[in-house]
């Protein structure tokens, strides 16, 4: 298991990018809009290809600074049957708030979500182009 990206909601995309160009020398390693955010969503990497690791940034308008429901951390698996297992265990646990499994294609892949005790959401992810 090792760990993929950090997703992040922002305000502005643009905003947000220049500071992690500028303080941490990552670099955009994949752009898109997102019917999911209404935003611009962008990969910032350190330009291996593909990525070892990204943080994610989604943007969407919000009020508050307050955990917004698709900030997570991504951890990559070796197959769609761990992350069942995973989500299978988190239902046994009767953990609630989870994201169930579910296949969002190349980029993203097989995934599902589970909730960490302070409520900061866990990807478990499976054929995504970073995992």
């Amino acid at each position: 298991m090792k760990c993929t990206h950090v997703a992040l909601q922002v305000r502005d995309v643009d905003r947000s990018v220049a500071f992690y160009e500028r303080y941490c020398e990552m670099k955009v390693v994949h752009q898109r809009e997102s019917e999911s955010t209404s935003g611009t969503v962008v990969w910032l990497g350190w330009g291996e290809d593909p990525p070892k690791f990204v943080i994610v940034l989604l943007e969407a308008d919000y009020e508050r600074n307050e955990q917004p429901p698709w900030q997570h951390i991504g951890m990559s698996v070796d197959s769609r049957d761990e992350v069942d297992a995973i989500h299978g265990r988190a239902v046994a646990d009767g953990l609630t708030g989870l994201w169930p499994p579910e296949d969002a294609g190349a980029i993203v892949g097989y995934y599902c979500a589970v909730p960490d005790p302070d409520g900061n959401m866990v990807e478990f992810s499976f054929g995504q182009r970073i995992g």
